[in-house]
């Protein structure tokens, strides 16, 4: 799988600090190259279910909640708040960048503080390699679901609808 380093773009410390302490590295790309999960997928060359995206969620309480699932799958709503017990919104650039420290497009599923739970969907099981970005819009971090849970301390359920199907519920966008 192709990587590159020494790009423009420099992964965060604290999403360097915690791919150290879990023996993983990230691949670096130009910058913007892996913004969406289309584009990561084409990228990295791999299936875009494949790119664990991280979605942030924002109840009407002020809480949050980031989900991270495949890049090929719709969010939700009812299965959202079936699993948190409030009803939620996807958070817009200006929150998710106050909330995680990560702008959209590179939004890491570790290194975010603690009091933002982790939902990760069982979806992303299926696949031997999935790859969460690391902080940037140019980076992705080749790891198994395994390696994911044990490095965000996420909670496995089912979040979302894969591709094809037609729930006959209101989805949340599928925005990366």
């Amino acid at each position: 799988m192709p990587g590159e380093t020494g790009s423009a773009t420099m992964i965060p410390e604290k999403v360097a600090r915690a791919l150290a302490a879990h023996g993983l590295a990230a691949l670096e790309f130009e910058p913007g190259s892996t913004a969406t999960a289309p584009l990561a997928a084409a990228r990295i060359g791999v299936r875009v279910g494949q790119i664990a995206k991280s979605l942030l969620f924002l109840g009407k309480d002020g809480r949050h909640a980031l989900l991270v699932c495949p890049g090929d799958h719709k969010v939700s709503s009812s299965k959202m708040k079936a699993a948190l017990g409030f009803k939620t919104r996807m958070a817009n650039a200006e929150e998710t960048l106050t909330a995680t420290g990560f702008e959209p497009g590179g939004v890491c599923p570790f290194g975010i503080p603690g009091s933002i739970p982790v939902l990760v969907d069982r979806a992303l099981a299926q696949y031997e390699t999935i790859y969460p970005a690391a902080g940037t819009d140019s980076s992705g971090v080749p790891m198994t679901f395994e390696q994911l849970l044990t490095i965000t301390a996420g909670s496995v359920g089912d979040f979302t609808v894969p591709p094809g199907s037609e729930p006959n519920e209101r989805q949340a966008p599928p925005a990366e």
